[in-house]
């Protein structure tokens, strides 16, 4: 198993790569991934034009007072893959940031659910916005929770 390694990407160095040569880096583990994914435990696992999928197995590290897990880690992972695939879609010199995102919560996950899987996918990217939406589902493909987002697009 390769050693993940953690960072930030220069402005620099991203401003060389296209959207979707910088997603598809953060996926093959050519760039490192955010430290935020280290810190919550989860992957970008795929990545193409318009779609991004992140993987997480949630763990006790997860947990609400509730014993489910926290809802702010869904949330986490539904803006990270919706906005990573409108990222993909962008010309070099180009970023996105997040402007809302909406999610709902379907069914509670908990260390018992096993792997889940967050898929982000571009509804449409224009000059300025773009709009994707978002899944995540167990390895039964049971539908978890879904969120929608609307992203900023600027030059870097």
């Amino acid at each position: 198993m390769t050693t993940r390694a953690y960072g930030t990407v220069s402005p620099e160095r991203q401003k060389q790569m296209s959207g979707l040569e910088f997603v598809q880096g953060l996926a093959d583990g050519t760039l490192p991934l955010n430290t935020i994914a280290k810190t919550l435990g989860y992957d970008v696992v795929e990545a193409e034009s318009g779609r991004v999928v992140i993987a997480l197995t949630p763990t006790d590290a997860h947990l609400n007072p509730a014993g489910t897990v926290h809802g702010g880690l869904t949330a986490t992972l539904l803006d990270s893959s919706m906005g990573l695939a409108i990222q993909s879609m962008l010309d070099k010199g180009t970023s996105q940031t997040t402007l809302e995102f909406k999610i709902s919560l379907l069914r509670p996950i908990t260390p018992d659910t096993g792997p889940i899987i967050v898929e982000g996918k571009v509804l449409n990217c224009g000059r300025r916005v773009g709009t994707a939406d978002g899944r995540v589902t167990d390895a039964k493909g049971r539908l978890l929770a879904h969120g929608s987002t609307t992203c900023l697009i600027f030059p870097t």
